[in-house]
């Protein structure tokens, strides 16, 4: 089967699409972005096949009469998948760490140290199962946030229980998963999953994994691929394979929404107003300067500054009812003008509220040098699931432009690789236009 891939390289997290040549998307893959961008790409690259793995398998099971049985089966499968791949990577992360035990700082006390550590990574092991079962509520599906927590309170106990200082545990840790995050895992595809199935076949199971068998042999064949993105300059691609990420966002968003008119991508380092004709080809754009003002990355350090989670911050700003005026979204003063105002004895909830409200006008003044708003209009990136982002940007949509229907798709963060991946199937037939708008 051909396949054409797109990959958004951002700021903070790496996107991949895969589609066949019927523009069907076959799979989604995400990744934390790096340091080392090569990895970043392979890895979301790699997260789309699995994703596309999985729905080959459902369409294996499509009409069948056993649906309940058959989704529980791909549940397991699942779930099993993705402890083979945490135990390879926590497998590397072991090595890695006991390669870092030498020298000098380690002297008298080095068989100590490795065997400690030894006992971590059995402790953790030991902890994987239940972090990969049904019920479990894990907040993180990228290996360093699953491992970390566990390994910084694991190794406080065993450095206790071994009389070793626990900061030089902490310090391997410290060296070793960068490393451990900068390559992708070594295991095959292929591999983890026979070895995932093999943890779960049993009783019915065996009849479904024939079916995953045949999906399986499935050859997804790379016909062409498109990067983009804030860092597509740094994309380990030729040229001819690198496209503007206005333009794939344009025509990403016009394949999520034919009618789209008008695009609003706010990522963690940018935010684009653009405007699209009848076909999604770009027809003006504009962007905010080199300052990350009112983007994810300044939410970001609003989160850092209040101690809570990027995730927390939209759901408590939907319990103001007075919203804050706030006076600047620069990054630089913003914890500043935060501290103050937390002085002052204002609430949390009005200061989010006048936050998320400040960071919408902000994209409301780029969308209006690039055009202004037509309908149909789509809302792009990843504060597009702000929900408080959201509401500031219905209510001034409706201020400025009156009754216009705005889309937002829960993939809305791989709009850049959906286009991405479009360019690739048109370049691979031929069709070019578009690209070089």
């Amino acid at each position: 089967m051909k396949t054409f891939v797109g990959i958004d390289l951002g700021s903070t997290t790496t996107k991949a699409v895969l589609m066949d040549e019927n523009e069907e998307i076959l799979g989604r893959g995400i990744t934390n972005s790096r340091s080392n961008y090569d990895t970043a790409c392979r890895v979301a690259q790699q997260e789309a096949m699995v994703d596309a793995r999985f729905n080959l398998f459902r369409r294996e099971f499509d009409g069948d009469e056993n649906t309940a049985e058959a989704e529980a089966f791909l549940g397991d499968l699942e779930r099993s998948f993705r402890l083979e791949q945490f135990l390879e990577q926590l497998g590397d992360l072991e090595e890695t760490c006991i390669s870092q035990v030498k020298g000098e700082r380690f002297e008298k006390i080095e068989d100590g140290v490795k065997q400690a550590l030894a006992e971590v990574f059995k402790r953790l092991r030991g902890e994987a199962p239940p972090m990969f079962a049904p019920e479990s509520d894990r907040k993180s599906d990228f290996f360093r946030d699953i491992a970390g927590s566990r390994y910084l309170s694991i190794s406080e106990e065993v450095a206790r229980e071994a009389e070793l200082p626990y900061d030089m545990l902490l310090n391997v840790y410290d060296k070793s998963i960068i490393a451990v995050e900068n390559r992708p895992p070594k295991g095959t595809l292929s591999e983890n999953f026979k070895r995932a199935l093999d943890r779960i076949s049993k009783g019915e199971a065996s009849d479904f994994s024939g079916r995953v068998d045949r999906a399986l042999g499935i050859e997804l064949e790379e016909t062409y691929l498109v990067g983009t993105g804030y860092g597509r300059v740094t994309l380990p691609f030729s040229k001819e394979h690198i496209r503007s990420e206005i333009l794939c966002h344009g025509l990403g968003a016009h394949m999520m929404y034919p009618h789209t008119r008008t695009v609003l991508d706010i990522g963690g380092q940018d935010t684009k107003g653009i405007q699209v004709d009848a076909s999604g080809i770009v027809e003006n754009f504009q962007m905010n300067d080199r300052c990350a003002a009112g983007c994810g990355r300044y939410l970001g350090y609003i989160a850092d500054e209040m101690n809570m989670g990027l995730h927390e911050l939209g759901p408590l700003a939907m319990k103001s009812a007075k919203p804050a005026r706030i006076n600047s979204t620069c990054t630089v003063f913003a914890g500043a003008e935060l501290r103050d105002r937390l002085a002052l004895g204002e609430k949390r909830e009005d200061i989010l509220a006048g936050l998320h409200r400040a960071i919408i006008l902000r994209a409301m003044s780029i969308l209006s040098r690039s055009g202004g708003v037509e309908d149909q209009f789509t809302f792009t990136g990843g504060v597009a699931k702000n929900e408080a982002a959201v509401r500031e940007l219905k209510k001034l949509v409706f201020e400025n432009y009156g009754e216009v229907q705005i889309n937002i798709d829960p993939d809305s963060i791989y709009t850049g690789a959906l286009g991405g991946a479009e360019f690739a199937r048109r370049a691979a037939s031929g069709r070019m236009e578009g690209i070089d708008a």
